[in-house]
């Protein structure tokens, strides 16, 4: 059966207190329109419709970002949920399958959840998600009869037994796309608000005699964003699910609640997480790797084994093969370091790419930007690069080669050799106790003075 994606992405969220399009706001690292779009992917979606309203544009652009081939069209004006699904009728011309509707600000809906709508769409028209809450307050309550559900009855409009009822409706719906668009087209806007609301079609459905049913989730997969602190909840509890299942998949994290991922971290197991590391976007850790304490890493790739930190950084780019050693206050950046190399402490390496076995000492750094342009350090295997060299790009280094301490090199080093590029010392006898003498007493004469 092909399914079609109808995200609901036009609000404004005006408690959000932004400019920028509520759906845009990002949980670890990612817009919450990109979470939905992800979950919904899991389907193998025949096409993505994603309705967008305020500042369409940019929503286009980034639903369009994180898949080229979504179809983007716009509620111009805000008149209900219902309204808004109506928008995709056009997109959805011809279309032989399922319609399932989402939400660009309730980024949690898991794989599972949506498996287990499609596969309930065998033995019912119509089905809604449902979640039993905690405090079901004033969410819409789903009235029901065995496994059929009978109607959605919203808080103002429900009699004491219906709100006593815990069972609520999450607005996330399935069902044929052509039946979804007919049902639709009834939906009356008779209610205080003079609004369009999906809810509506269940009735309709069962006035046409086709069936309605509940697939259940858990609450915290239907959390929805409306506001900066429901922002920051979404984020915990994006994290805490994170750490869980990096746990549950062999990986060591000394102290979790310090640990931050993004929304595409991937690590492989034993490896061993230490506090408070922070992932960003684009970073792959794979299997018995250690990251140190207070490293930050963004759009990287460490390998097997490597060890990284504490306190180091590690930008996009930046490429650790096997057995590599990254240690503290040391930048990484657009660069490859090849297997057992190592940069312990106090360097910068960007633009470059690290031969096999090569030493780099402290306080190295390439200079890799004349102003205008980037260019690229190469250095070969097996090199030995003393503490404190200034590498000027682009400059190469062959295998086995070396630089003297505190040396700036500005021309490429043949294999195997040493190279030297600093002045000469030079050593003038009794001169420190003569200036120490002279500054001395001048210190006495001002505070005499």
């Amino acid at each position: 059966m092909s399914i079609a994606l109808i995200i609901l992405a036009a609000g404004k969220g005006t408690r959000m207190e932004s400019d920028l399009p509520k759906v845009l706001h990002r949980i670890a690292h990612a817009p919450m329109l990109w979470h939905a779009m992800r979950a919904g992917q899991t389907l193998d979606p025949a096409r993505t419709i994603v309705v967008a309203g305020h500042e369409a544009e940019q929503v286009a652009a980034s639903a369009r970002d994180y898949d080229p081939e979504t179809h983007v069209v716009i509620q111009r004006e805000q008149l209900g949920t219902a309204h808004a699904v109506a928008q995709a009728g056009p997109e959805l011309e011809g279309f032989d399958g399922d319609a399932i509707v989402l939400y660009g600000d309730t980024p949690f809906i898991s794989q599972d959840t949506l498996e287990s709508m499609a596969r309930a769409r065998a033995h019912h028209d119509v089905v809604v998600l449902g979640f039993e809450a905690a405090d079901p307050g004033r969410y819409g309550r789903l009235v029901t009869e065995g496994d059929a559900l009978l109607r959605i009855v919203e808080y103002k409009d429900a009699t004491d037994e219906e709100r006593a009822i815990t069972l609520c409706n999450s607005g996330v719906v399935a069902a044929d796309a052509q039946t979804l668009m007919a049902l639709i087209e009834a939906v009356e806007n008779d209610n205080a608000a003079g609004e369009y609301y999906l809810p509506d079609i269940v009735e309709i459905a069962r006035a046409r005699g086709l069936s309605a049913g509940v697939v259940p989730c858990a609450e915290t997969e239907t959390l929805g964003v409306n506001s900066r602190a429901e922002l920051a909840g979404a984020e915990a509890a994006f994290q805490q699910s994170a750490r869980m299942r990096l746990m549950a998949d062999g990986v060591t994290l000394q102290a979790p609640e310090t640990v931050y991922t993004a929304w595409d971290t991937t690590i492989g197991r034993d490896t061993e997480i230490e506090p408070n590391v922070i992932f960003g976007p684009g970073v792959t850790i794979e299997s018995g790797a250690r990251i140190r304490a207070f490293s930050h890493l963004e759009g990287c790739h460490v390998s097997r084994g490597a060890a990284v930190g504490p306190f180091a950084r590690l930008r996009p780019g930046a490429e650790l093969a096997e057995d590599t050693h990254v240690g503290n206050f040391v930048e990484i950046k657009n660069a490859y370091l090849g297997e057992g190399a190592k940069a312990n402490h106090l360097s910068y390496l960007g633009d470059a790419e690290i031969g096999e076995g090569t030493n780099i000492g402290a306080g190295t750094i390439t200079c890799n930007y004349d102003g205008v342009f980037k260019h690229r350090t190469t250095i070969g295997r097996g090199a030995f690069i003393g503490s404190n060299t200034m590498l000027v790009a682009p400059v190469t280094l062959g295998d086995g080669s070396m630089t003297g301490s505190g040396s700036v090199i500005t021309e490429d080093v043949a294999p195997g050799a040493l190279a030297l590029g600093r002045a000469r010392q030079v050593e003038k006898a009794g001169f420190a106790t003569r200036l120490f003498d002279v500054l001395r007493a001048k210190k006495a004469k001002q505070t005499k003075g």
